[in-house]
């Protein structure tokens, strides 16, 4: 029996190294990093490295004066599991809690929350389409987006990325279908750079059956006067239908939430996969979200900090290599175009005491291979100084 499990494990895995073997051919293999976390800091071989490749964009998840008055806030115990689906067993007063203050802070009707960003994107379209719908989706939006677009099943179009002229010109040759939803980020996760959101609610508004699917993953907690993301700050949140965001960036925490007419939440709840099939987040850690939630308006001094230094450092990284700069936030890739190069550059700078990381295809399109600096509120002008000092020997 056990000889037989192992020649079958033998034929499968000449397969697999064969897989493997193209990867690394191609400069494209991956593997799990083995990282231990201090604040600011990643230790990777004894190596003490300042971390550039996070999304804890306000530093929320070292603060231990948060987490020490959460733990004392915490005056019953919350479970650490909900052991089955909302729909079943597994819903909380505290869920409830949390979607009404997040609802309220938006001035939204409803809000609906779900266990990652990931699933929010897989699951909502495929749960709002039919036959007769068309999704219009910016050419650059996160792979769960096109995950989620391709479990729907139905007609799509991906504008050209930011070319509002392009997409209007598609909405008027498709003005045919009864539905149609367009989708974007509003800060792309790898060119940092933004949507023009005002613009898309403008297009939006001349055809009556056009949906706006916005994905606030890298902008809530960053950007905003309460750090409700670029909706906020470009004053359109009452016009976008289904606002997405994330608690596992800025917010330090996990899950997600979509905000969006209470017809819109309760199709979801009745229709939408990975909620009905999935074992919901633990009350625990959604306690830990509303307690951050909470905060995010006390936060302007350090959104304004990752403001400044953020705008240094595209603006000193592009000038001193005249590379493109797409970035417009936090988020700044530095394109050098060649697998093989990028991680050359990625091992230089660990070694100098960066944890900095290789983005590759199929992460970004062939031929814009770069390093993703990703920088939070505590990083200091003099780091990031010494930071370019060091690329400019490499």
């Amino acid at each position: 029996m056990n000889n037989t499990l192992l020649r079958k494990t033998t034929v499968d895995n000449s397969y697999v190294n064969q897989q493997l073997q193209q990867l690394r051919e191609q400069h494209q293999y991956r593997q799990i990093p083995f990282l231990d976390h201090e604040g600011r800091y990643v230790t990777l071989h004894g190596q003490r490295l300042l971390n550039l490749s996070g999304n804890d964009y306000l530093g929320i998840s070292y603060r231990q004066d948060w987490q020490q008055a959460f733990l004392q806030q915490c005056s019953t115990l919350l479970p650490f599991s909900s052991t089955s689906s909302r729909l079943l067993t597994g819903n909380f007063p505290i869920y409830e809690q949390l979607e009404s203050a997040i609802s309220t802070a938006f001035q939204r009707e409803s809000c609906l929350l779900l266990n990652s960003g990931y699933h929010a994107n897989i699951g909502i379209l495929p749960a709002l389409v039919d036959k007769n719908t068309l999704i219009l989706a910016d050419k650059f939006v996160h792979a769960s987006l096109i995950d989620g677009i391709r479990l729907a099943a139905v007609d799509f179009i991906r504008y050209r990325h930011n070319d509002y002229a392009h997409l209007e010109a598609l909405l008027a040759e498709n003005s045919h279908y009864e539905r149609i939803i367009i989708v974007t980020e509003s800060v792309f996760s790898m060119d940092g750079d933004h949507a023009d959101l005002s613009q898309l609610v403008t297009l939006k508004k001349h055809y009556p059956q056009v949906l706006l699917y916005v994905d606030e993953a890298h902008a809530i907690g960053v950007y905003g006067d309460n750090g409700l993301g670029l909706a906020e700050a470009q004053q359109c949140i009452a016009d976008i239908d289904l606002l997405v965001g994330t608690f596992g960036k800025a917010m330090a925490s996990i899950g997600a939430y979509v905000l969006c007419s209470q017809p819109l939440r309760q199709l979801l709840v009745n229709k939408m996969r990975p909620l009905i099939f999935s074992t919901t987040l633990p009350p625990f850690n959604i306690a830990w979200t509303y307690f951050v939630f909470q905060r995010l308006a006390q936060l302007k001094q350090q959104r304004t900090r990752l403001a400044q230094t953020s705008a240094f450092f595209r603006q000193q990284l592009s000038e001193l290599f005249q590379v493109p700069m797409p970035s417009e936030s936090c988020i700044v890739p530095y394109i050098l175009g060649d697998n093989e190069k990028v991680i050359k550059l990625a091992q230089r700078l660990q070694q100098s005491g960066y944890y900095c990381l290789p983005i590759r295809p199929p992460t970004v399109p062939v031929g814009t291979a770069r390093i993703r600096f990703s920088l939070n509120a505590d990083v200091q002008l003099t780091e990031l100084e010494q930071l370019l000092d060091v690329l400019k020997t490499i």
